[in-house]
């Protein structure tokens, strides 16, 4: 492990080194080492490729837009309160703001129409893709440059929230669980505002949404020792809205939860997944770079291959392995 460490300590992206010092060394915030490189990442390449991509594009446009250039921003440690990214806030928020999202309606099923003029509300359960606004909460909290519209974001998520602890936006009224997929962002999104903040209620949602991965053991299914969906047992980077292991389980380290014995199995499996030279490899990507078309990247988050080590998931292994006391 300690050789990994070292390695990424050496690595040619800033944002490697700052997510190394802060999220696996622990290094406080304000440092005067990590302030210098957070001032680094955001004149490297990479955060310049990210904001320069989103100009022009559909705010959710994948994976360009300004809402997945805030996730990618806040994800490499862009500095705080930069007012290059104010921009790309406020069509983030614009957009995830607008008013059918403020509007709530008890219909017996969703159709097109109902779903443009409010979020539909079926047998009590919103059918909201609440990761939209989740990932929206988690960028500008990260990012410091909430405006003062997170809290309604806050309070939108909690409105949403279902029974079982997380939100799920299947139109299908036979549907009565929540979606791995679209709580993931949400609890992440609403216990980073309620660490800024000290907002109690939204750490309360946040840990009833925990409830939705653990109930599952992080990756199975709850009824069969299946894992929820194949995809589910590769690692990625970035994950965008979808699920993984790895995700789930760093989800569940900044809710303070890996030692809940229901996260046993997950970490025993990525310790398992550790390659000889101590890093960890990307399986598959859910982004590719390209000059047009869709699920674009302006950057390369490194190499897919099951024997070679990937930086950024490294960091995310040795980040929860951490957490969680084994290391």
């Amino acid at each position: 492990m300690d050789e990994a460490v070292a390695r990424l300590l050496k690595s040619d992206d800033p944002a490697v080194r700052w997510r190394v010092r802060r999220l696996i060394l622990g290094e406080p915030a304000d440092g005067a080492g990590v302030r210098a490189l957070q001032d680094e990442v955001r004149r490297s390449p990479r955060a310049r490729a990210i904001l320069r991509s989103a100009a022009g594009l559909h705010p959710y446009a994948k994976w360009r837009g300004a809402h997945w250039a805030l996730l990618a921003l806040a994800a490499i440690g862009y500095p705080p309160a930069d007012s290059d990214v104010f921009p790309l806030r406020d069509a983030v928020l614009d957009h995830w703001l607008t008013a059918r999202y403020l509007r709530d309606r008890d219909v017996s099923r969703v159709t097109k129409a109902t779903g443009e003029a409010a979020v539909p509300r079926v047998d009590g359960r919103s059918r909201r893709c609440a990761s939209q606004q989740g990932g929206a909460l988690l960028a500008v909290v990260r990012l410091g440059v909430d405006d003062g519209r997170a809290e309604l974001l806050a309070g939108r998520l909690r409105d949403w929230q279902w029974p079982d602890g997380g939100w799920n936006c299947d139109r299908r009224p036979s549907t009565t669980m929540s979606s791995v997929n679209e709580t993931l962002l949400p609890m992440r999104g609403l216990l980073a505002f309620a660490d800024a903040t000290g907002d109690r209620q939204a750490r309360e949602t946040a840990l009833s949404a925990a409830e939705v991965f653990l109930c599952r053991r992080v990756a199975w299914r709850r009824t069969a020792p299946a894992p929820i969906a194949p995809d589910v047992m590769k690692l990625h980077f970035p994950v965008y809205w979808h699920y993984d292991a790895l995700a789930g389980l760093i989800g569940l380290a900044e809710a303070g939860l890996l030692g809940d014995p229901r996260c046993e199995d997950a970490l025993g499996y990525l310790e398992s997944r550790r390659l000889p030279d101590g890093g960890w490899s990307a399986d598959a990507r859910y982004w590719r770079t390209a000059d047009h078309g869709s699920n674009t990247e302006s950057v390369s988050w490194g190499p897919t291959s099951s024997k070679a080590s990937n930086e950024w998931v490294t960091c995310d292994a040795l980040t929860v392995l951490t957490a969680a006391g084994r290391v």
